[in-house]
């Protein structure tokens, strides 16, 4: 059996990531979406073991002191990681694992996985991702402004990066990506 591919999706929050994920997700049953543990509260509509696993703090922290994670970062106020369990699992079954995940994170996966492809997905513009981030109506003002103020400082890492997405138009930004997963 063919050894899997690791799929690593960066971007700012309020990119897009997760909608072109969950229409990959929807439209190749081939691929395999690794499941995040977070500290935050679920948003509306997130299903608990569908979107992430959502945790306390508490057992967020315990996950750590024991390596349990593949990588993990707080962003906003909030823990965000990989569970190791599972994903070399899939991988050595020859599955394409996908891992929707921020910045840090996917640094972290790059020291481990080196050959994991890399995708970066862009805002067309800040003000645009500002527009995003308001339309969701799922954050107050004071984490909007966190979250631009920290998409700002990412997108510079975007040359780090082997894929780079522009999420202008949504069905373009899902082709593209799925171009860079299928490829050789």
């Amino acid at each position: 059996m063919a050894e899997g591919k690791l799929i690593v999706i960066t971007g700012p929050s309020g990119v897009g990531k997760g909608t072109i994920v969950r229409a990959l997700l929807a439209k190749h049953p081939e691929l395999c979406l690794s499941i995040s543990n977070t500290t935050r509260d679920p948003r509306s509509g997130e299903v608990e073991g569908i979107d992430y696993q959502f945790i306390s703090t508490e057992k967020f922290k315990a996950a750590i002191a024991k390596d349990e994670f593949l990588e993990w970062a707080e962003y906003a106020g909030n823990y965000y990681g990989t569970p190791k369990s599972g994903i070399q699992l899939l991988l050595n079954q020859g599955k394409i694992v996908l891992l929707e995940i921020e910045l840090i994170g996917a640094r972290a996966v790059a020291e481990i996985f080196p050959a994991a492809k890399r995708i970066f997905i862009l805002p067309p513009s800040i003000s645009e991702l500002a527009a995003r981030l308001n339309g969701r109506n799922q954050d107050s003002q004071a984490a909007i402004d966190k979250r631009l103020a920290r998409a700002k400082e990412e997108i510079l890492a975007k040359d780090e990066f082997e894929f780079q997405v522009t999420n202008q138009d949504l069905n373009q930004a899902i082709i593209e990506v799925e171009q860079i997963i299928f490829s050789v």
